[in-house]
């Protein structure tokens, strides 16, 4: 297996590339057409992969790309889930190289996707590949690309409910995660869920001089502002009535455990150029990245922002806010909570709309199971120490969904890091991640067959 991947090593990088120069942005109608060239990209990697079948499956918005491979019907199937679609690039002027010009610099691939999630999605194309090619592939597999990942998976929930059968597997493995450190491997065994909305402030019926009407008529970003401020109290908790009510707290124990991942704050801040950090109160900064609930502003418009003055008094001032869920919270509660309270604390100067986006409910996996033992075995095989059981403060938000339609649970073993820039300019992904994903995905499928085994001989 090593020998094959050695000498595969570079194909498998340009092959990516490819893959990265495809500026698959599901959030943006005009790359609509990019979307569909990546799928049928990833298709076509997935029959050289060396599965007996792969199609698009058209759905009523981009398509979910499907591949088998079925070797035996008595041995476990694994599901690989991953996404092909990437966030949109912009601010374009803020990366260093263009986004889908792949480029590596210092051992690390910068482009937009290189880690969420193409990099990672196509580790386990070239392992299962590696499997094939040297007859090591002990388990069944299924693969699922979808293509609407970073708008909401609106259209995947309703393809898995429609193919159960085609889907049934033991366990759904997914790489779009991230481990600790390169030289501490970790396992992600929780999710949070996903609110978001959009929020549209309106004051007068059209814009207006701000030196004929200013200080006589409400100015809707001044509201809006004093309104988003209102969300969190001076201990950082925010103040949604009921946003708290339903929470799953951890306990002391379960709190300690996840203490044990190493964290150097002031290496976080020196990362990140910041002086100092801020949250909720009574809360490390580990726990209020993954345990803990959080509201953002993710952008915020109105009035005039183009070069030089205008000196403008607008009729309307928007926002897009998130909230991060953790267990206990229910992503169409929440969005109802804050569209309540949000109207409620709307001055009469103003009229308020909500609007709900896409949500997704918060998830832990259990770390007692088989799977998650293949798992800790897999990366205990490659990397030669154990991974750490960590909490993501990420979401997936098709990750519950499928537990609820498939009746099986996801291993969240991916091999990002931190500082890869999810979601921001210079994105990237290190070429030491991508090909140790690849090493090690090998090893779940080896352990998990052999634990299975002694599963239904005890």
């Amino acid at each position: 297996m090593n020998t094959y991947l050695e000498a595969n090593k570079e194909r498998f990088l340009n092959e990516l590339l490819d893959l990265l120069r495809i500026p698959s942005v599901s959030a943006d109608p005009k790359f609509a057409g990019d979307v569909r060239r990546c799928a049928e990209a990833v298709r076509e990697k997935l029959t050289a992969a060396g599965l007996d079948r792969a199609e698009l499956c058209e759905t009523a918005g981009h398509p979910i790309v499907y591949g088998e491979k079925i070797i035996d019907p008595n041995l476990p199937t694994v599901l690989v889930y991953g996404h092909y679609d990437v966030q949109p690039a912009d601010p374009y002027e803020l990366w260093n190289t263009p986004p889908f010009e792949p480029t590596i610099r210092n051992e690390r691939i910068y482009a937009r996707g290189a880690c969420d999630d193409k990099g990672q999605f196509y580790m386990h194309v070239k392992a299962i590949e590696a499997m094939l090619a040297t007859d090591g592939l002990p388990c069944n597999v299924k693969v699922m690309i979808e293509g609407e990942e970073e708008v909401g998976s609106d259209h995947l929930g309703t393809f898995v409910a429609e193919n159960r059968e085609k889907l049934a597997a033991d366990v759904i493995l997914i790489s779009d995660t991230s481990i600790i450190a390169n030289d501490c491997p970790s396992i992600e065994t929780g999710l949070r869920g996903l609110s978001y909305v959009e929020v549209e402030v309106t004051g007068p019926n059209r814009d207006l001089h701000s030196g004929v009407y200013g200080g006589g008529v409400e100015n809707p970003v001044n509201v809006l502002c004093r309104m988003i401020a209102s969300l969190h109290d001076e201990s950082g908790r925010i103040t949604i009535p009921g946003f708290y009510d339903n929470i799953i707290e951890l306990s002391a124990d379960e709190r300690a455990e996840l203490a044990k991942a190493p964290f150097d704050e002031q290496e976080y801040m020196r990362d990140l150029g910041l002086k100092a950090v801020k949250g909720e109160a009574g809360y490390t900064t580990p726990e209020r990245t993954s345990i803990r609930p959080t509201l953002d502003v993710n952008g915020i418009w109105g009035g005039y922002t183009g070069e030089g003055a205008k000196t403008v008094l607008p009729s309307k001032a928007h926002a897009k806010i998130s909230m991060r869920l953790v267990p206990g919270q229910d992503p169409d509660q929440i969005t109802d909570l804050f569209a309540r309270h949000f109207t409620s604390i709307a001055p009469d100067t103003v009229t308020v709309q909500v609007r709900p986006h896409h949500g997704g409910q918060p998830y832990v996996t259990p770390t007692d199971s088989v799977e998650f033992e293949a798992a800790r075995r897999a990366f205990r095989e490659a990397w030669g120490k154990e991974a750490i059981p960590t909490r993501g403060g990420g979401s997936i938000p098709i990750v519950a969904l499928f537990e609820k339609e498939l009746g099986i649970k996801s291993i969240l073993m991916g091999f990002g890091l931190d500082i890869d820039a999810l979601h921001s300019p210079n994105e990237s992904y290190g070429l030491f991640n991508f090909y140790k994903g690849i090493e090690t995905i090998p090893f779940f499928y080896k352990h998990y067959a052999l634990l299975k085994k002694e599963e239904v001989t005890a």
